[in-house]
């Protein structure tokens, strides 16, 4: 049953620089209430996990009030999916977690209530709206990269400020540990310059599909929590850009099925501040994500997602839990720590976001970044 390794994985250790943040929050009563926009498929759905975390109490400035799961509530019940959803929501309704098929049948706010929604990608634009007019929502949380374009974004954005809603982006990355401690021996060591790798475990037969299934391309789908990296910390922009290198021979560019994409690109932007950083992604590299500072040309710190041991946790998760996804349990400390932040912010009624945690404005300049780098890298592989 679901609700039984549910209850086992909810006893996960908090590891990340984040713990005693968390240990502060747990004895506060301060708590934002927290609904779920897109579940999707159990075990299978980032907002499945999503919600599992807050349902075990994972994240307790934001405890989950309600679901809504318009498709297996609806058109999607008689699926096998839609099925074991109807078995999740049987396990959690009599708790008092409410189900619901849209967002207008919520019940209303009685104070701060934040929304994360993470359905369809493209579904965000009205998503965003009905959660602010109709669901009552002072703060949300979208998953990346929030909207199918920058323009549909910047619209988003506007729509929230004129309503005084604050939007946090679930650039997970952001906040995760490998990237903190590079960053701190980034900051130790004058000259230093910082390699971000993000690495994917597509076979080479699989990758028509995966240029498919992620039409949006290499930047704006997986490259971009390094694009928001990018943005956040070195001050990136698609308009101070001066200079793009790219390493060829770690670079590839491929149309198949009618759609061009890179199935990896390594590059290099410097900015007109002085800024640079090197970003690398490969769909078909494995499973893992990489932080590598250099000094005079040199590597002297590395740190990873996961590290050894983090992947030993990942491989007992998995093996207990086969048919969940495995980055679930690869990341579970940084969604955990995002929702945790992101609710003590919104319930304390702090303004902007809590430190490190992207924004929409935030999200705006990576997509903007992911447009500009594109055909700039297309044209330099040709």
């Amino acid at each position: 049953m679901l609700a039984s390794r549910v209850r086992a994985f909810g006893g996960a250790t908090m590891k990340s620089a984040f713990t005693s943040h968390l240990s502060r929050t747990m004895s506060s009563v301060q708590t934002t209430d927290t609904v779920l926009v897109g579940c999707g498929q159990p075990t299978k759905g980032m907002g499945w996990f999503h919600a599992l975390q807050m349902l075990n109490g994972e994240c307790p400035s934001a405890p989950i009030s309600a679901i809504v799961e318009p498709f297996f509530l609806g058109d999607g019940k008689d699926t096998p999916a839609g099925i074991a959803f109807a078995e999740f929501a049987a396990e959690w309704a009599p708790k008092g977690v409410g189900f619901y098929t849209s967002v207008a049948d919520l019940p209303p706010a009685t104070g701060p209530r934040m929304a994360l929604i993470a359905g369809r990608t493209a579904d965000n634009p009205r998503l965003l709206r009905e959660c602010i007019d109709v669901g009552g929502c002072s703060h949300l949380i979208l998953e990346k990269p929030g909207a199918p374009t920058v323009a549909e974004l910047e619209d988003m954005a506007a729509y929230a400020r004129d309503k005084g809603c604050g939007v946090f982006m679930g650039y997970n990355k952001n906040i995760a540990s490998y990237v903190a401690k590079a960053r701190a021996f980034e900051g130790a060591n004058p000259g230093a310059t910082t390699k971000f790798t993000t690495l994917n475990a597509y076979k080479r037969e699989e990758l028509e599909e995966c240029f498919e299934r992620n039409a949006e391309g290499l930047f704006k789908n997986m490259a971009i929590h390094e694009l928001a990296l990018a943005v956040t910390y070195y001050g990136v922009r698609a308009d101070n850009i001066v200079e793009i290198s790219a390493n060829t021979d770690n670079s590839e560019c491929l149309t198949l099925g009618g759609r061009t994409d890179f199935s990896k690109a390594e590059f290099t932007v410097k900015t007109s501040e002085g800024k640079s950083v090197t970003i690398f992604a490969d769909r078909c590299g494995g499973n893992e994500s990489v932080a590598e500072v250099s000094v005079g040309g040199e590597v002297l710190f590395t740190s990873k997602m996961p590290d050894e041991e983090l992947s030993a946790v990942v491989a007992k998760r998995s093996a207990e839990n086969p048919d969940w996804m495995p980055y679930f349990f690869l990341q579970e400390d940084d969604y955990r720590n995002l929702k945790e932040m992101c609710g003590a912010h919104a319930a304390a009624g702090n303004p902007g976001a809590p430190e490190g945690i992207a924004t929409i404005e935030i999200a705006i300049e990576a997509l903007k970044v992911a447009e500009y780098l594109t055909p700039e890298l297309q044209k330099i592989l040709k």
